[in-house]
């Protein structure tokens, strides 16, 4: 599952675009299959410098960028796309491993809008993804969704 299934766009040309950026191959096909059955058109990418050059090349919607990533960081690759005018304002949504709040208010101040912990169940973040694209949510309302996660998970 490397891009946007070209016949899934035709079927379904209004649908929102979401990049999904991880690098655990199990995680990204469960939820590029959850996204495209609701709906979604979906790219991906597994890396740090590929979901750069795909978001500047596709302009997604919505992105759900993991932290952790191979070359370029998800931190890293959060301040670029933040810096970069054609991507500043794009949700970014980090779906990350870590539960310190060390490291998840880093990923705020990287430029997150919303940092939820794994494992993320495809419901969640199909609602946490709705509610980002249905909102004017801004850089300056950062969610808790990843302390309140990190505490429910111990």
């Amino acid at each position: 599952m490397d891009d946007v299934d070209e016949p899934f766009i035709a079927m379904a040309p209004r649908a929102k675009h979401v990049l999904i950026v991880d690098d655990y191959q199990d995680a990204l096909d469960i939820w590029v299959i959850y996204l495209k059955a609701i709906g979604y058109r979906v790219s991906t990418a597994v890396d740090g410098a590929t979901a750069i050059a795909k978001a500047e090349q596709l302009l997604p919607d919505l992105i759900v960028l993991d932290l952790e990533l191979p070359g370029i960081s998800g931190f890293e690759a959060a301040r670029r796309l933040r810096s970069n005018p054609l991507t500043h304002d794009i949700p970014l949504i980090a779906a990350t491993g870590y539960s310190h709040e060390r490291q998840l208010s880093m990923a705020r101040e990287s430029g997150f809008d919303e940092v939820m912990v794994k494992p993320v169940e495809p419901e969640l973040l199909v609602a946490v993804i709705e509610r980002h694209l249905k909102s004017e949510f801004t850089q300056s309302q950062p969610s808790n969704t990843a302390v309140e996660q990190a505490h429910e998970n111990g």
